[in-house]
C-alpha cells in the first residue's frame, strides 16, 4: 500500500503528517517513509535511524564525439527539448534541458552522440525499529527532479515487501514532480489549511488527483484557524475529511524542537489515530 501525502501548496504540514503517521504506524506494522520532496527534503530532521546505505543516482546525457560527427544537424531537429544545438562547426549539449530520451543518440547515423551517465543526486536509507526511512536528495544545480523521484520509486520497489505500508512525503504544488509521486501511489492524502490560499490550492490539487484517477481524502491542518470554507468545499464535493488537526501551540513547540507530537500531544495523537484506522480500512 503506497500512500502519497501531498498538498497544493507548501507549508500546510505534509512533513508533519508524514513523519508522525509513519512513526505511529511503525509501532505495530512494517512502514517505509520516503521523502520524495527531493529538492527540499526535511523528514530526516525528525527521523533518528541507523544509517544503512547511500546510493548515487545518475541519468544518461549525450556527449558529442567531434571525430565521428559530420555536422548534419539531424540531432538538433530530433530533439524536442532544445538540448542539442548545432552552432557553426560544433554541437552543443545543454544537460539541464535534456530529458534522457535517447532519441538523438539512437538516431544519429554517425553514432556521434553516445550517452554517458551524469550524477543527479543521492538516495539514502536508514532504519528505526519497524520504520525504514528513504530520502532522495537532488544535487545543487540540477533542474529536473522527476528523474530522481523515479529512481526513488524504483528503489522503494526493490526493498519493500508486500506487507509494508509506504508513506511518500511529496513535493508541494501540482507540477510534474508531484504528479510523478502521485502516479506511483495507491491513495493520496491531501493536506490543507482553512485559509483562502489553502482552499484555492486544494481545489487545484483535487483537480490534478482526479485527472490522474487516484482515490484521495483530505486532512485539514490547523483546523481551528481561518473559516469553514475548506470544510464546506469538501462537503459539497463529497470529499472525505480523514482528520482535522487543531492549531496548537504545544504541537508547534514540539515541532520546532525537532520532535514528533504524536504520543506527546493528545490532539495530534487522536487525529493521527483516525488516519491510521482509515489506512488499515482501505488496505
Amino acid at each position: 500500500m503506497k500512500i502519497a501525502i501531498a498538498s497544493g501548496k507548501g507549508g500546510t504540514g505534509k512533513t508533519t503528517i508524514s513523519t508522525n503517521l509513519a512513526l505511529s504506524m511503525a509501532s505495530d506494522h512494517r512502514v517505509l517513509l520516503a521523502d520524495m520532496d527531493v529538492e527540499e527534503p526535511d523528514s530526516a530532521l525528525f527521523i533518528k535511524g541507523n544509517h544503512l546505505e547511500e546510493r548515487i543516482v545518475t541519468r544518461d546525457i549525450p556527449v558529442w564525439d567531434s571525430d565521428r560527427c559530420t555536422l548534419c544537424g539531424e540531432c538538433q531537429e530530433i530533439c524536442n527539448f532544445n538540448a542539442v544545438v548545432r552552432i557553426a562547426s560544433q554541437i552543443m549539449i545543454f544537460p539541464n534541458l535534456c530529458h534522457s530520451c535517447y532519441a538523438c543518440s539512437e538516431l544519429c547515423r554517425d553514432e556521434a552522440l553516445p550517452m554517458k551517465p551524469s550524477r543527479i543526486g543521492v538516495i539514502t536509507r536508514s532504519e528505526q525499529g519497524n520504520l525504514t526511512f528513504v530520502e532522495g536528495r537532488i544535487d545543487i544545480g540540477q533542474e529536473q527532479a522527476v528523474p530522481l523521484i523515479k529512481s526513488v520509486g524504483e528503489y522503494i520497489e526493490s526493498i519493500a515487501d508486500k506487507d509494508t505500508v509506504v508513506i511518500m512525503d511529496s513535493p508541494p504544488g501540482s507540477s510534474c514532480p508531484v504528479m510523478e509521486v502521485v502516479g506511483q501511489s495507491d491513495f493520496v492524502i491531501l493536506v490543507t489549511e482553512p485559509t483562502p490560499f489553502g482552499l484555492n490550492d486544494l481545489q487545484i490539487a483535487v483537480e490534478t488527483v482526479r485527472k490522474l484517477g487516484k482515490p484521495f481524502g483530505v486532512i485539514i491542518n490547523r483546523s481551528t484557524l481561518g473559516n469553514s470554507a475548506v470544510a464546506d468545499y469538501c462537503r459539497a464535493e463529497r470529499i472525505r475529511v480523514i482528520a482535522s488537526i487543531p492549531n496548537s501551540l504545544n504541537i508547534a513547540r514540539i515541532y520546532s524542537a525537532g520532535g514528533l507530537s504524536c504520543g506527546m500531544d493528545p490532539d495530534m495523537s487522536r487525529e493521527i489515530g483516525k488516519v491510521k484506522a482509515f489506512i488499515k480500512l482501505i488496505s
